[in-house]
């Protein structure tokens, strides 16, 4: 989530704004700083910016934040992710080759961690991540998920309003 999100003063008379961030700034700092020390983790655990990015567009989309997505779709882009394998990964399970394995095991981790599902799904989940990724993968992908998680129900919380663009 960026700073450029409206102050609580901006939208007064609408009563479903209310601005998390903005209304407890100590706390959003907190926030920005866990997402920063997870981000610089993910990167010394070798993640590339293109697969970080999959995974918080695929949180935003299960999670339906639309200020999140509009914000990872461009971060994605300027990762370098392409418009094909952006549009496909809703369907990433059925996508194929578009996704390497170790995408695919970040994206069903970051899933499982995201949805909680029973215990048993959870483990297989676990199990089969532990094939592709290093342990020091897994936890990134896991702290990835849990701030993208938390980031998400801040923006959705506060109604952040998307910009339309071009």
């Amino acid at each position: 989530m960026s700073t450029d999100a409206p102050t609580p003063a901006d939208d007064r008379e609408d009563p479903l704004r209310f601005y998390l961030d903005k209304a407890s700034p100590e706390v959003w700092d907190a926030m920005t700083g866990l997402r920063k020390a997870v981000a610089a983790y993910a990167e010394d655990a070798e993640l590339d910016a293109e697969l970080v990015e999959l995974i918080s567009l695929r949180i935003s989309q299960i999670n339906g934040c639309a200020y999140c997505l509009d914000i990872h779709t461009r971060l994605a882009e300027k990762a370098g992710l392409s418009r094909q394998r952006m549009a496909l990964l809703p369907a990433w399970e059925e996508a194929g080759d578009v996704y390497t394995p170790q995408e695919r095991a970040a994206l069903r981790l970051a899933e499982t961690a995201t949805r909680l599902p029973e215990t048993e799904e959870q483990q297989v989940a676990q199990m089969m991540a532990h094939g592709d990724l290093t342990d020091r993968q897994y936890a990134a992908v896991q702290w990835i998920a849990v701030t993208m998680n938390a980031t998400n129900r801040i923006s959705i919380l506060s109604h952040h309003p998307v910009k339309k663009r071009g």
